[in-house]
């Protein structure tokens, strides 16, 4: 069912809201485990974030981006405001195998060394940063969604991620010349 479909349906019946949630749930919980690496946590926000998109469905308007954008800024935001409440450092805990996809090579040892390498790094660079590589390449977010949900230009969506994977390349090269 197209998501405009599912939108307008919800809007006039908002017991159909049930819909969107069962598409975007496991998504939306991934997204925020990642950040929080808290199952009650994220289990509170996750409802959060469904609650205020449910409260505030009226007022959504299509702007060629799927639902899954708004969903995502609203996670977000109920994640910005979890830390900055509790002054709690942010978490970005990554599954070795979304970083195991990324890197692949013939040597498997090889592999290992540079996924655990490049995992140490993920952990260490700034959240602006790590943000834009989750949403491109952890949630397969094109730059204009990474824009919305972000709530930055798209330019400077291309820029964040430009910016960050060249860092990451020559953080990750030092770590390799460091190890080797």
């Amino acid at each position: 069912m197209a998501e405009n479909h599912l939108v307008e349906e919800a809007k006039r019946d908002i017991n159909r809201f049930n819909v969107i949630y069962d598409r975007y749930f496991e998504a939306l919980f991934a997204f925020i485990y990642r950040r929080t690496d808290d199952e009650q946590l994220t289990d509170d926000l996750v409802s959060q974030t469904f609650l205020k998109a449910m409260q505030n469905l009226s007022k959504y308007e299509f702007r060629g981006l799927p639902i899954s954008a708004w969903l995502f800024r609203i996670a977000t935001n109920e994640l910005n405001k979890h830390f900055n409440r509790y002054k709690k450092e942010r978490i970005f805990s990554l599954e070795e195998d979304m970083v195991r996809n990324i890197i692949s090579s013939e040597n498997e040892d090889e592999n290992d060394e540079k996924v655990a390498i490049l995992i140490k790094i993920l952990k260490e660079i700034p959240t602006d940063m790590m943000e834009v590589l989750e949403l491109r390449f952890f949630e397969g977010k094109g730059f204009k969604e990474i824009s919305y949900i972000l709530d930055i230009t798209e330019s400077g969506a291309k820029m964040r991620t430009y910016r960050a994977l060249d860092k990451l390349k020559n953080y990750f090269n030092v770590k390799m010349k460091d190890n080797g």
